[in-house]
Parts: C-alpha cells; structure tokens; sequence
C-alpha cells in the first residue's frame, strides 16, 4: 500500500484516468467532509439543502460516464438508516442523473457476505484506494494498492456486494422517508 496521498486533485485524477469502471463500497454511517457540513445541517432542520455543494462531483461523474465509463456503488445501510445516511440518500436521485449507478445492501446481509469494514474504490478491477478518516469521521485521504491479491480480494468484494445489493428505486420506504 502505498503513503497517504492529501491532495484532492490527486484523487479526482483517479477518476479521471480510470478506463472503464469504478466501484465504492461505503461502509460508514457517516462522512465528514468540509463541503457537505453546512447542506447536511439544512436537511436535519429540514430544509432543502440544495445540490451546489454536490455540483463538482456531479459534473465529474457526468463527464466521466459520457465517456462510456461506469461508476457502480453499493452503500452499507441500517434500518433505519443513519441522519447522514438519510441525507445520502435525499440526493441519490442526482447522482443517478449524472450517470452513477448506486444500491444499497443492509449490513447485517454485508456483514453475512464477509465483507469489510471500510470504505474503498476500485478502478478498472487494477488498482484498489483505501479511504482513510479521522476518529471523527473526517477524510483525510486516500492510499492504494495494485498488489494483484489486494485487487482479487477487492473484486471478489465487489462482485459479492454488487449482486445482492438493491436498486434505488426499490429500496422500501422505510429507508427513504425520513425518520
């Protein structure tokens, strides 16, 4: 594995020079990211946090998945899910029209397929990045591995949490509405 890379740049380029597919499995009940503090505020008061503070992620998937490429997620839920987990799922319907492919699995069904415990990306089933968070659920950035039995693990993840995942648009409404 390979040192703790910082630069948000570096880690936009990953998906940028990736070639054919990307896939996130997340596995925390929240994130702490600096551009999201204020819009996940909103929505726990219940207001309308808006998609500005999601407009360069979206961009970036829309101009990735134009090229042909695909970018699969399948996030780890409870039910109920989690505040911030509720908020991810408020704008999936956006990151759906920008080209992403996200479902949903429960974790104790994660935790029966043996899958791990943190987050990761895999991108073009060659070369796994482990996220890395502070006890606070900050991300401070990522680091990778191209070791082929690190990838093969990975992929097999992948496949296991892929295909028992559900689509957004069945997932029961218990994990939709608010709680």
């Amino acid at each position: 594995m390979g040192s703790l890379v910082t630069d948000p740049d570096a880690f936009q380029r990953l998906f940028e020079d990736f070639q054919h597919a990307a896939f996130k499995l997340e596995v925390r009940r929240s994130y702490g990211l600096p551009s999201e503090d204020e819009p996940f505020q909103k929505f726990l008061a219940g207001g309308d946090p808006g998609i500005e503070w999601l407009r360069s992620w979206l961009d970036l998937m829309e101009a990735e998945t134009s090229k042909g490429k695909r970018v699969d997620r399948v996030r780890v839920i409870d039910e109920p899910p989690s505040d911030y987990l509720r908020f991810e799922i408020s704008v999936t319907p956006h990151n759906l029209a920008a080209g992403e492919d996200i479902r949903y699995l429960e974790r104790g069904r994660a935790a029966e397929l043996t899958l791990p415990q943190y987050d990761f990306w895999l991108f073009d089933s060659q070369v796994v990045a482990f996220l890395h968070f502070t006890d606070d659920d900050r991300f401070v950035g990522f680091t990778t591995s191209q070791d082929p039995v690190e990838v093969l693990k990975h992929c097999q993840w992948r496949d296991r949490a892929w295909t028992r995942a559900t689509r957004f648009s069945e997932l029961p409404a218990t994990v939709t509405v608010a709680t």
